[in-house]
């Protein structure tokens, strides 16, 4: 690896994630059925979101990220402005910033939406992941996939280095993803993309979600919560299994959707993206064209599989006729050139120091 085959593989990470959420960004929330009708099958071209679906934040606004990706981005730019590491309270401000000036900020999720009402209320940094009886009442708080969707900038920092990742990636869970699903989830996330980065295959990629996931447990017993619920891992390990015995994409889409899940929760959306990688063998373009065709919360399905599967290819495996009128579409708002170019030198000091 060098310093600019590294930078390639963070920018193509960044720009796949990003495709796949707008790609998926007109199917969130339709069924696998209608996602079929409406495409022809997959779902590999731009369309206009329509104001009915939860990406109705887009109406009108085609190749655009959501919030999905923008928040990605924002957390990008943030730990590069921190030297690579960024502490919880540096993440809350990052979120903050992002809640108050970007554009997709209208429809965050569940999670973070509570987390930002009582930051702003001025709740104690410190009081926030005890907040009352009220939140741990709500199953949804803390449990959704909201942590892992935003995560892999928190990888692409640690090349190989699943430890360093998921540390960094443990810090943006808090306050707003404090359970034990949820950091296992984000965690998986992160360190799958930072074996990815680091020239990992595709067995590689997997035994560093597996790996990643086990340890986002470990430090949830000290720094989150435990929820009732299925688990991270018992999930992933399902998605595993049916990306490798399905014989077909409808297949593989409708056995994911049975088994695993397709929602906004954390035990279900997340692996399902990984199972999707998985299945796609990292192709990029299949890869989010799964995601974005899965069903449910397909937007957050590709960006995460799509991070990854970017980290994997390289530039050069990006589907040109989608990258250049994605990246034309979110010029404005953000500059993936150099957002690559602030993290690149980052992460190669990380991975010569392991070296």
């Amino acid at each position: 690896m060098t310093p600019e085959s590294l930078r390639d593989r963070i920018y193509a990470s960044l720009a796949l994630a990003g495709i796949g959420d707008a790609l998926g960004a007109p199917t969130e929330q339709w069924s696998r059925d209608e996602i079929a009708a409406a495409y022809g099958g997959l779902a590999t071209t731009f369309r206009t979101p329509t104001a009915d679906t939860f990406a109705g934040v887009n109406a009108g606004r085609i190749a655009e990220v959501t919030d999905d990706a923008s928040q990605m981005y924002y957390l990008a730019r943030a730990l590069a402005k921190a030297g690579g590491r960024l502490d919880t309270a540096g993440w809350t401000d990052c979120l903050l910033d992002w809640a108050a000036h970007s554009p997709k900020a209208g429809f965050m999720g569940p999670s973070t939406a509570g987390i930002v009402k009582a930051l702003r209320e001025g709740t104690d940094l410190e009081l926030v992941g005890v907040i009352g009886e009220s939140r741990r009442k709500l199953t949804s708080m803390g449990t959704t996939n909201g942590a892992a969707m935003r995560v892999a900038p928190a990888g692409l920092l640690h090349p190989g280095d699943v430890e360093g990742a998921c540390q960094q990636a443990l810090a943006t869970c808090l306050p707003s993803h404090d359970t034990e699903v949820a950091i296992s989830a984000a965690c998986s996330i992160a360190a799958a993309t930072a074996r990815a980065v680091a020239q990992g295959s595709l067995a590689e990629v997997v035994a560093a979600a597996l790996a990643g996931a086990r340890l986002g447990e470990q430090l949830a017993r000290s720094h989150g919560r435990s929820v009732a619920g299925p688990t991270y891992l018992a999930r992933l390990d399902a998605a595993l299994e049916i990306a490798g015995s399905s014989r077909s994409v409808d297949e593989v889409l409708r056995r994911m959707e049975a088994l695993v899940g397709n929602s906004v929760l954390a035990a279900e959306s997340v692996p399902a993206a990984v199972g999707l990688l998985v299945y796609a063998k990292g192709e990029p373009l299949l890869t989010v064209a799964l995601g974005a065709s899965a069903g449910n919360d397909t937007d957050s399905i590709a960006t995460m599989a799509g991070a990854i599967a970017g980290a994997m290819a390289g530039t050069a495996g990006l589907p040109r006729d989608l990258l250049d009128p994605f990246v034309a579409a979110n010029a404005a708002d953000f500059d993936l050139d150099q957002i690559a170019d602030d993290l690149a030198p980052i992460a190669w000091s990380n991975w010569e120091g392991r070296r």
